[in-house]
């Protein structure tokens, strides 16, 4: 690999993984200062990120639902289900 100001950007986005899942502050590495088509690259991650974020639920379901959900199944596998 070379030397981190002097990577491709190829090389760079290989290692951008890495990178990110290490906790560095990508935007500090030495081609991230060069190269604004990287810069905007991980910018667009970002707001995908952010997206898939805010598609998680934040409410929790209730504890019930999962021994409504346990019970169904049960139900389902003892055979009692009318044709």
């Amino acid at each position: 690999m070379s030397s981190p100001k002097n990577m491709s950007c190829a090389e760079f986005q290989d290692h951008l993984p890495e990178l990110i899942a290490s906790g560095e502050n990508v935007l500090n590495h030495p081609h991230m200062q060069g190269c604004d088509l990287c810069r905007a690259l991980y910018a667009e991650l970002e707001v995908i990120a952010q997206a898939a974020r805010d598609l998680l639920s934040t409410v929790e379901p209730p504890d019930e639902l999962w021994e409504n959900i346990e019970s169904a199944i049960k139900g389902d596998n003892g055979g009692s289900r009318s044709r």
